[in-house]
């Protein structure tokens, strides 16, 4: 791995005094950051002695140590270069500038910005300037509007991921305001609320002939998107063509894109206005729209350049906490993966994504006699003779994959997850006709062997499959 120190990128050998000065410094920056913990100035990494401990003392460092709160913009996970463990912090540009190291106040000892690939302290006149344009209308400064709230849907979704909520949990969530009331992100992960958000479906490429209009929500923001997340997951239809030896599939579009672009709407959407985000399929495409536009410092170059600056930090953590967001800036760079920056209308006041349906492929280059179904229905206006066919193709022997030998029934096991990445273990037991246990061997030797990756936990996660040829 040939990497440098920039503008973005800081070494270091190992974990020393001077933490919580690149933190700040990345948090008031432009575009945020990235800290390696044992790569030297050359970038080549050293081993880690109690990692995990590491790990724990810099969560702690970072969250204790630095003002105004920075739970939801850092990231503390592990990196392997050339084979060797490392640390590596992802910081985002924080929307409450400046931070500063608590201890030494909001002063020129306490602040500091990175330049190039150095740090420096700001000056009072920088300082000053950064506060007069301090975002101030927050989330979590706002008053839930009703203050019976209760979070039982909360609770079920942090024991799912092993946590329990104890009774200070409103308080370590941020979900109280600075006099004690439930704010607005409160409201947001109660049990019951206002908030509803929209799905609409239309008959043709435009609004004019509505067929379904339905709201998931007045519920927990967490429920209400795993409900919008398989409502979509539904209409994703799938096409098949199926041969004597190999059984080619496609969606409509691509299954992880749309699950981050959903999420990313959700996540980063304004509520301040009461407005939420909208889904709506048509019969050529999916469009998701979330409200207030780039976030404030942000531009379109930042934004497609996949630096993470949360709109809603709070929740944020609470997605993160719940494994619905992996890593900070992930998801814009899966979305990436699949579709461009001309599927984005971004401006002032909404950012748009459209998720265009696959529509590409000559099926009779694959045969006329094969047999051709489909999954789950399909558009009857979509072309089905022109179909993207991605999976697997010819050249590549039954029980093989990627030159590693698999058993049949691993196959079949990988075959189902990338047709379906959200099957889970009992499913795949009722479609394989095996038990639970044998099922989870083969999903244990596919991670293994590198194939299969779980983003995201039980409730609202799924399977990667990785590229093999």
């Amino acid at each position: 791995m040939d990497f440098h120190e920039n503008s973005r990128t800081e070494f270091k050998l190992t974990l020393n005094d001077k933490l919580e000065k690149e933190v700040v410094a990345f948090l008031n920056s432009h575009e945020g950051g990235i800290i390696y913990i044992g790569v030297d100035d050359n970038g080549n990494p050293v081993t880690l002695e109690n990692i995990d401990l590491l790990q724990l003392q810099i969560t702690d460092r970072i969250k204790n140590n630095i003002l105004p709160a920075t739970l939801g913009l850092f990231d503390v996970t592990t990196e392997e270069i050339k084979g060797i463990k490392v640390i590596k912090i992802i910081i985002s540009s924080g929307v409450e500038k400046p931070y500063y190291i608590k201890s030494q106040g909001m002063s020129p000892t306490g602040c500091f910005i990175r330049v190039g690939s150095s740090v420096q302290q700001m000056t009072t006149v920088m300082i000053n300037d950064l506060l007069t344009k301090r975002i101030h209308v927050s989330l979590r400064n706002i008053p839930s509007p009703r203050q019976d709230l209760t979070f039982a849907q909360l609770r079920i979704y942090y024991q799912e991921k092993g946590f329990d909520l104890n009774e200070n949990f409103t308080s370590s969530l941020e979900l109280l305001t600075p006099d004690g009331k439930y704010n607005y992100i409160a409201y947001l992960l109660a049990d019951e609320n206002g908030v509803s958000i929209k799905v609409a479906k239309y008959a043709g490429k435009d609004k004019f002939d509505l067929i379904e209009n339905e709201e998931y929500g007045y519920c927990s923001l967490i429920k209400a998107t795993f409900s919008v997340l398989e409502r979509l997951r539904i209409e994703n239809k799938t096409f098949t063509k199926i041969t004597g030896t190999v059984r080619l599939e496609s969606s409509l579009v691509d299954f992880v894109a749309m699950r981050e672009a959903v999420i990313n709407a959700i996540v980063h959407n304004d509520y301040s206005n009461e407005y939420t985000p909208v889904f709506e399929i048509y019969s050529d495409r999916i469009t998701i729209t979330s409200y207030g536009g780039l976030v404030y410092g942000q531009d379109k170059e930042d934004f497609f350049s996949c630096t993470s600056m949360p709109r809603n930090r709070e929740l944020m953590r609470v997605f993160k906490d719940l494994e619905l967001v992996e890593q900070l800036g992930s998801g814009m760079t899966r979305i990436l993966k699949s579709y461009g920056r001309e599927n984005f209308k971004i401006t002032d006041h909404i950012i748009q994504f459209s998720l265009d349906f696959k529509q590409e492929v000559d099926w009779q280059k694959l045969g006329d006699s094969s047999e051709i179904s489909v999954i789950e229905g399909f558009p009857e206006n979509l072309d089905k003779s022109s179909m993207v066919v991605s999976g697997q193709t010819g050249g590549q022997t039954s029980g093989q994959t990627g030159g590693q030998t698999l058993s049949e029934t691993s196959n079949k096991v990988l075959q189902l997850l990338k047709e379906n990445p959200n099957l889970n273990r009992e499913n795949l037991s009722e479609l394989l006709g095996i038990n639970p246990s044998a099922v989870q061997k083969h999903i244990d030797k596919l991670k293994k062997n590198g194939l299969l990756k779980r983003i995201g936990g039980k409730f609202g996660g799924y399977w990667e499959i990785s590229d093999f040829n």
